[in-house]
């Protein structure tokens, strides 16, 4: 069967919908996300028999039926992540993180048993920084934008949020040319004419530019930290694609 796949922009919509944080509902952007794949049996009138040979996972049944999902078990937030492009989530790493890696910023479950959407958000943006830091630099990370672990008052950008954006900056990446061939490599550090007029950090700026509320430190580390996400999630792109090869290479070696 076909896989249920996901952007992180429209990961990170669904779990901003889970929160109320969002005007759009779970099942719009699970429509929205599985239509941009089959446009033609749509167009056509074929979307059941397309639908019925995709593989839906018991987490998207739960959400699709419109069930109350306040809270995801490591299982599910796994059976999320498996759907995230480029993503190399599992079980196992997680209950790495939660009880030894990472556990000052993931701590306990927070709605009840299950982790909340912020915790989630949390596991997705670690799996993604790994492609590029050790997890003491991304510790060092954490420590900048959620400041003392124990309270959520002081951060400086909620997780989900935090990931929306660097999601939404990676989508500018893809959907840039320019901005996907020459990437980070056509800033000239010691230019500041350069570093300004670059597409990724004009992006960046836009995004900054909506949290007035933060200081102008605060801000850096924020922006800092977007650049780095997003930079990371294009190392994820490109390590997924040299597997592709490798795969490919052994596999039609006849």
């Amino acid at each position: 069967m076909e896989a249920f796949s996901l952007s992180r922009i429209e990961m990170s919509c669904l779990l901003l919908s889970l929160t109320g944080h969002s005007d759009r509902k779970p099942l719009h952007i699970l429509q929205g996300a599985w239509s941009k794949y089959h446009q033609m049996e749509v167009q056509e009138g074929k979307s059941l028999p397309a639908f019925l040979s995709t593989d839906i996972p018991p987490i998207l049944q739960k959400i699709i039926k419109g069930g109350s999902v306040k809270g995801l078990s490591l299982g599910e937030i796994a059976s999320l992540g498996q759907l995230i492009e480029y993503s190399t989530l599992s079980v196992t790493a997680m209950q790495n993180w939660v009880k030894r890696d990472f556990k000052e910023y993931l701590g306990s479950p927070r709605e009840g048993k299950k982790y909340s959407m912020n915790q989630a958000a949390l596991l997705f943006i670690i799996d993604d920084l790994k492609a590029s830091l050790d997890f003491e630099s991304i510790r060092q990370l954490f420590h900048l934008m959620f400041l003392k672990p124990e309270r959520d008052d002081d951060d400086l950008i909620e997780p989900a949020t935090l990931y929306y954006e660097y999601a939404s900056l990676f989508e500018e990446i893809k959907r840039n040319p320019a901005m996907q061939a020459r990437g980070m490599e056509a800033v000239d550090l010691s230019n500041a004419a350069s570093w300004k007029n670059s597409p990724l950090i004009a992006s960046t700026e836009r995004i900054i530019n909506r949290l007035a509320h933060l200081t102008r430190t605060q801000q850096e580390a924020v922006r800092n930290m977007l650049l780095i996400a997003a930079i990371s999630v294009q190392t994820s792109y490109f390590q997924s694609l040299a597997r592709q090869y490798f795969n490919a290479a052994l596999f039609l070696d006849f």
